[in-house]
């Protein structure tokens, strides 16, 4: 693995080396300077964010752009590995996520672009455009590329106070609606039967992992409960995809939605719920789905949002409850809801259907001892388990044992998450 992890690292066991990479070489954190590779989450929580492996890089402290650096580092790989024998690569680029930064170069055609934050997401894209080529490059050259697959996705919507543009798409990043949930993908490879074509259907990110085991000739345990599809027949021939549905997200702490209730519900879901689904054409939101304008490419001035351009949506209606068809209408201009109350109605069972499977939320507050300041100045697992403990009296130690007791069945339901080592994820 080559670039951001940016999914957990408090102990040992969740670095990419325990989860299933045989090496790693990028950042932990969701973001930092793409030169220096330090990031300060707030005043006085300042440290660097630069890993090989399980140690901190400190001989790539050198100033180097984190988007050409990963490409060399790709490079590296490439020219050291047999193509003969099967890789998986997965490079997670930096760019393009603030803070924005680009070399001075790339800026020289967007002179034209007024607005400062959509030149230089201009420039850092063009850099990235730039990279991808030259990893393409590399699998040619060292003999790779015709029995290879590329497969280029997101993660998420672009938000457009930093540069990003979802236009026409409602939202932003962070948001429920199309622009903060449908990312840009594509496939490329010798491999693919019909090239050069446009997939419409239903694709997740959950799908990957299974798409490509298959690839692979791998086998998968028919015990496991995946959430993914095998979607390769669906891209490289243009078939219908396995997928019926897509849960967008449940997030059971987010209730600000005021006038959501069981009731709005048809009391078959709390409609306070920050939630949303899709189904074939159909996609329900529940709850307060977040910033719902749509903002037109630079509508937002140097000087801060011109608002001339919006088309300003207010949420005070007295709703919390959308529904759209999502194939007619990807723009999310005409809810459907009151005219659809049966649609509406199956789509909150499938909500909760889903939320009856989920885990147990866990949110738990900063904690002190992650300050790189107490790790050598490095971003990294910090979490150590207290072994060493004194013999408590036998009046303490039987209370403790009951307390003991109690907690056991409280981490068996997910009070506290443990990375388990060497467990490969999709």
């Amino acid at each position: 693995m080559v670039g951001k992890w940016h999914l957990g690292f408090y102990r040992k066991e969740c670095m990419p080396t325990k989860r299933g990479f045989d090496t790693f070489f990028g950042s932990l954190l969701g973001s930092g300077d793409y030169y220096t590779h330090y990031k300060c989450d707030s005043p006085g929580m300042c440290g660097y964010d630069l890993y090989e492996n399980d140690d901190a890089a400190w001989d790539y402290d050198n100033g180097v752009y984190s988007t050409q650096m990963y490409t060399q580092r790709v490079q590296q790989i490439l020219a050291s590995h047999d193509p003969r024998k099967p890789i998986f690569l997965y490079i997670a680029y930096q760019a393009v996520h603030s803070p924005l930064q680009a070399p001075g170069r790339y800026f020289e055609h967007y002179r034209s672009i007024i607005n400062i934050n959509r030149r230089r997401y201009a420039a850092m894209l063009s850099c990235l455009d730039e990279a991808i080529n030259n990893v393409t490059l590399a699998l040619k050259t060292y003999g790779f590329y015709n029995n290879s697959i590329i497969i280029y996705s997101s993660d998420n919507g672009g938000q457009p106070t930093a540069g990003g543009s979802n236009w026409p798409l409602r939202g932003s990043k962070g948001t429920y609606w199309e622009g903060g949930i449908r990312a840009v993908g594509f496939v490329h490879s010798p491999l693919l039967k019909n090239k050069g074509t446009v997939c419409k259907e239903l694709v997740h990110i959950t799908d990957w992992y299974p798409t490509l085991i298959s690839l692979a000739e791998g086998q998968i345990d028919e015990d496991i409960q995946l959430d993914g599809y095998d979607v390769w027949e669906t891209i490289s021939e243009g078939l219908r995809s396995p997928r019926v549905d897509i849960l967008h997200n449940i997030d059971p702490i987010y209730t600000k939605a005021k006038n959501g209730s069981l009731a709005a519900g048809y009391g078959i879901w709390n409609t306070a719920i920050q939630s949303a689904i899709r189904v074939q054409h159909w996609k329900l939101l529940t709850g307060n789905p977040g910033y719902s304008d749509w903002v037109p490419p630079q509508s937002f001035s140097n000087l801060g949002p011109n608002r001339w351009h919006n088309e300003r949506i207010t949420l005070s209606t007295g709703k919390s409850v959308w529904l759209f068809n999502i194939t007619a209408d990807p723009y999310e201009r005409v809810d459907l809801s009151n005219r659809y109350p049966g649609v509406v109605k199956q789509l909150l069972r499938r909500l909760s259907q889903f939320n009856k499977t989920a885990v147990p939320v866990r949110y738990p507050p900063k904690d002190p001892r992650s300050n790189p300041r107490l790790n050598g100045g490095v971003w990294g697992p910090w979490y150590k388990e207290e072994n060493k403990k004194q013999k408590p009296s036998k009046n303490k130690a039987k209370k403790k044992q009951k307390k003991n007791k109690t907690k056991k069945k409280q981490q068996k339901a997910g009070a506290f998450p443990k990375c388990h080592s060497g467990v490969t994820r999709g």
